[in-house]
């Protein structure tokens, strides 16, 4: 796995200030995690936001904080709504000899024949899942190769998805991912929340959120 570190700097200015931080090309964050107090930090605006535009949720990154080096995973980016920009990012630190749950992303590649042969509609039921491991054996992202739907009704399952030893998944294994069908795509999402109902659902253990510090975002900015 590629090390990726950004370089960060204690941050004492808060609030309206945090303006001024931005407008000198700083990024504004905070680190916080189970070991650590909420910690504000300040990084490169433009060397932060090269890097993190690379990372997904589930991505380790090293935050060299002066120093000192904290693998963590980006849990929040706020971004300027008009010019996109970053304008805050959340880094929750982890430990590398403890397991966490969390999700990450599915990403389909691959052509299904299903669909060019047969005029297919595929239909996504699942975009992410949740596993269990160490940090640093998290992947960014988990691809599923579609090009085994060569006919209508073929469809993927959690069972089917393979991922390292060292992941463990913990959604349900029988639960579809994608489906090739000839019927219309919201025909199919009925007949799949029918085919759920009546199972119990239970709220999956995500992550636990940081404890976010209070600043006065600019004109604009989602607060």
């Amino acid at each position: 796995m590629e090390n990726v570190v950004i370089q960060a700097t204690h941050r004492t200015v808060t609030g309206k200030q945090v303006r001024a931080l931005r407008r000198a090309g700083q990024l504004p964050g905070v680190l916080y995690g189970r070991h650590i107090a909420p910690t504000p930090i300040s990084m490169d605006g433009r060397e932060a936001s090269r890097t993190l535009s690379h990372l997904t949720s589930s991505s380790l990154v090293t935050i060299d904080l002066e120093g000192k080096e904290y693998p963590s995973l980006v849990r929040e980016s706020q971004r300027n709504p008009i010019k996109r920009s970053l304008v805050h990012v959340d880094f929750q630190v982890v430990s590398l000899t403890e397991k966490l749950r969390t999700h990450v992303s599915i990403e389909l590649t691959g052509s299904a024949p299903a669909v060019n042969d047969f005029n297919a509609v595929l239909v996504t039921s699942l975009d992410e899942l949740e596993v269990e491991c160490f940090p640093q054996d998290l992947p960014a992202r988990i691809t599923v190769d579609i090009s085994s739907l060569a006919n209508v009704g073929d469809g993927i399952h959690v069972r089917d998805i393979v991922l390292s030893d060292k992941v463990k998944i913990l959604s349900d294994l029988e639960e579809m991912v994608v489906v090739a069908t000839a019927a219309r795509a919201e025909e199919v999402e009925e007949v799949v929340a029918e085919a759920v109902a009546g199972e119990v659902v239970t709220e999956p253990e995500v992550i636990e959120k940081g404890k976010k510090e209070e600043e006065v975002p600019e004109e604009g900015e989602k607060k």
